[in-house]
């Protein structure tokens, strides 16, 4: 935990979003919609050769979950095509919280000192402990990610 950063812990609720960036959309193969990502740079020391770009399911709401939605309907995006990326408000509970010192190399700049694996609160079979299809918030990220802690009692909005 960094000075001024909660302490996140497994079963906390948070509310999470970010603002939508125009991105450009490089790729649509049948499963994902892969766009270059507007947020953050290439770590040129990384052993991991990030090429800039980020994949997104083109069912939002399958198997394969993520927080980051294109604000147009994925399907029918093309490569070349303009599209707004970004995290609608979302609650999530935390299924798991991983810590690292030094920061954890991912290809991206910055590096991610803490990870949260998340869950969608209101999502079929999600339970703590499932992180198998959960999402990473990157703490320190550049994404203008906003995260707050809630309770139970705070879930309607």
């Amino acid at each position: 935990m960094r000075d001024g950063e909660p302490d996140y812990e497994v079963g906390d609720m948070l509310r999470v979003s970010c603002a939508p960036a125009p991105a450009r959309v490089t790729e649509v193969p049948r499963s994902h919609v892969s766009i270059e990502w507007p947020w953050g740079d290439v770590d040129p020391d990384s052993r991991y050769g990030w090429d800039g770009r980020f994949a997104l399911p083109v069912e939002p709401d399958g198997r394969e979950w993520s927080l980051f939605r294109t604000e147009q309907d994925p399907r029918g995006l093309k490569p070349d095509d303009t599209c707004l990326v970004g995290i609608p408000e979302t609650l999530v509970h935390v299924v798991d919280v991983g810590r690292y010192d030094p920061p954890m190399d991912t290809g991206r700049l910055p590096r991610p000192h803490t990870l949260l694996i998340v869950l969608p609160v209101d999502r079929p079979g999600s339970a703590v402990g499932g992180e198998d299809e959960g999402d990473t918030i990157e703490l320190d990220s550049a994404a203008p990610i906003v995260t707050e802690r809630v309770s139970p009692a705070d879930r309607v909005s």
